[in-house]
């Protein structure tokens, strides 16, 4: 499939720029990509091709699973922290994009605000793709969808808990179901809810269901899908110890998994505080599949820097 839509350059910023059979391609290029993996095949796609990756913020599995899927697709990846280039000495955004997609043949972009996401974007020529914002992880979230693809058959009849914050995880969750038409059942503490935005959006799509539940064993009651992230995410450490409090009851552990589905899996982002967000028998226990997730990382980036390049 050709996501390009002719010669028109298509950015990954968030899953609300696709459609179902586009995001169901990208899943099933993913998995293929991995099973060439396995086989030891090597598949060059992008040979002569260059990826730039800017990052603003710490990352270590995006990072490196855009770096690896790059080089194994046959690309370059040049690694760009902001702060050793000139965007860190304020140059604007629109001269950093113009001049970078004349060099690059695709860019991630890791930042806070999507607002500088999505103006980057509009002044490249070359793909941009959403490495995390304050807003969305779609990369995350795809990948977590090839992992509930491989280990319960199907992603369009899931029952997905999410527990904590509504933060850009959820947002994105919020996306992945309205367009792929899941259930996503929300369950985070009074104030710490998803952005209206999305949720609004989401009612305007009129697919899957979302809904935000009061009680976090309520949400995962027969959920084939529990996952979480840090009650404190990066640029929020100064709130570590009121979000403690307010996130008091909304652990991940054995007593809400017996409430889920028998053959439900538990998915987390990574990094995770064990002991907070969930408990660390459940992150290393047999519903667990935390660790396939961060592995596909690598899966489904590849399947989005080959469809885009």
């Amino acid at each position: 499939m050709d996501l390009k839509r002719g010669k028109k350059k298509r950015d990954f910023l968030s899953f609300a720029d696709y459609q179902r059979e586009e995001l169901l391609y990208l899943l099933q290029r993913a998995a293929a990509l991995k099973a060439l993996r396995q086989q030891g095949t090597r598949h060059a796609s992008l040979a002569g091709k260059s990826v730039g990756l800017i990052f603003e913020k710490a990352s270590t599995r995006t990072r490196v699973s855009f770096a690896v899927g790059a080089h194994e697709l046959g690309a370059l990846a040049l690694d760009l922290p902001v702060a050793q280039t000139q965007l860190g000495r304020g140059e604007p955004i629109p001269d950093a994009a113009r001049v970078l997609s004349r060099y690059l043949h695709a860019v991630v972009l890791r930042t806070f605000a999507q607002a500088k996401l999505e103006e980057f974007a509009r002044w490249s020529t070359a793909p941009v793709i959403n490495g995390l914002t304050d807003e969305l992880h779609p990369c995350q979230v795809l990948a977590d969808l090839l992992t509930a693809q491989e280990r319960l058959g199907t992603v369009e009849d899931l029952v997905v808990a999410w527990i904590g914050d509504g933060n850009n995880m959820a947002h994105s969750w919020i996306e992945a179901a309205s367009i792929l038409g899941f259930e996503l059942r929300l369950a985070c503490p009074e104030g710490y809810q998803p952005h209206a935005y999305f949720l609004g959006e989401a009612e305007k799509r009129r697919l899957g269901k979302v809904v935000l539940v009061a009680d976090p064993r309520e949400a995962a009651r027969g959920a084939n899908v529990v996952t979480t992230d840090v009650w404190a995410s990066m640029g929020q450490e100064e709130e570590a110890q009121l979000r403690a409090r307010a996130f008091a009851g909304y652990r991940v552990d054995a007593e809400m998994m017996r409430g889920a589905d028998s053959q439900a899996i538990v998915l987390h982002c990574l990094p995770a505080h064990r002991g907070e967000e969930i408990d660390a028998d459940v992150l290393e226990g047999p519903q667990s599949a935390v660790f396939d997730e961060a592995e596909n990382r690598l899966h489904v980036q590849k399947a989005i820097l080959e469809a885009l390049v």
